[in-house]
């Protein structure tokens, strides 16, 4: 169920309410030389803001120049699991973490859905990044951190309750789980964001854990290019612009007005992220 739509002479969708996307890839290939474009259509669906989130030390100075030239774009700076095969640029990543509108560690964790990279070096890069991220913390570079878990709750929470950052400024982005899962984040003391596959029909397990929940725990995303919501899944690439349909479809199934919800979402994303979000 989508709430408050209506259309602009290009066809695009709008939103009547205003809602910021926490996770996206700007930096993948099919937005280049887009991101204006991008940027324009998700400010006319009502879309505050972004963060544009690090998959490579590759990746950091294109994240941060967009962070530089956008007002609207925050970034993050870490290494995803999938990715840790690539070289890792220790130096780049610290540097683009003192960037002023650099607002997370991430994504980093563990994916045990693909073969490749092999798990014993998926947890050897997580287990420097974590001690490299709490040696930075130390000096001062404090930030949330970003966390990728698909099929790995089990391996992965204990490792990151064994590190001295706090356990209530890790949020499990894109969760895919289950509720046993969604229990075992919020035992822990985690957050946990939404991206499309929540309104997905065939995953409805992951709208059950959605409403497990609390409110002051929750927030949503697009992980644009991926996982465009219904009812634009087969829309690719995905983008922030869509991020309202998640929105909208966690305050229907919460039966909350979506204004209200998507005020809340706003207000949990400046909290945990440190972000002054500009007005709609």
């Amino acid at each position: 169920m989508v709430l408050g739509l209506g259309s602009t002479p290009r066809g695009r969708e709008t939103y009547a309410r205003d809602v910021f996307d926490t996770h996206c890839h700007l930096t993948f290939d099919c937005f280049e030389n887009r991101i204006d474009a991008v940027l324009a259509d998700a400010r006319a669906a009502g879309v505050r803001g972004c963060i544009s989130i690090s998959t490579t030390t590759a990746d950091l100075p294109r994240l941060t120049g967009l962070a530089d030239l956008h007002p609207t774009v925050w970034c993050s700076s870490g290494i995803h699991p999938l990715y840790s095969d690539r070289p890792i640029d220790w130096a780049a990543m610290e540097t683009a973490a003192r960037h002023p509108k650099c607002v997370a560690w991430g994504e980093l964790g563990l994916d045990h859905h693909y073969p490749e990279p092999a798990r014993d070096l998926q947890r050897s890069v997580l287990e420097e990044q974590l001690a490299r991220i709490e040696a930075w913390t130390t000096e001062g570079l404090s930030k949330p951190v970003v966390v990728h878990c698909r099929k790995a709750f089990e391996e992965l929470i204990p490792i990151l309750d064994a590190s001295s950052l706090p356990n209530d400024r890790f949020v499990f982005h894109c969760f895919t789980g289950d509720e046993a899962d969604a229990r075992a984040v919020l035992d822990f003391g985690g957050w946990i964001s939404f991206t499309g596959i929540v309104t997905f029909s065939n995953a409805a397990e992951v709208a059950r854990a959605s409403d497990l929940v609390p409110d002051d725990r929750i927030m949503v995303e697009t992980d644009a290019p991926f996982l465009t919501p219904e009812p634009h899944r087969n829309v690719r690439p995905n983008e922030p612009r869509y991020v309202g349909c998640t929105a909208a479809f966690l305050a229907a199934r919460r039966s909350r007005d979506p204004g209200d919800f998507e005020s809340l979402l706003d207000a949990n994303a400046a909290r945990f992220f440190g972000i002054e979000i500009p007005a709609g």
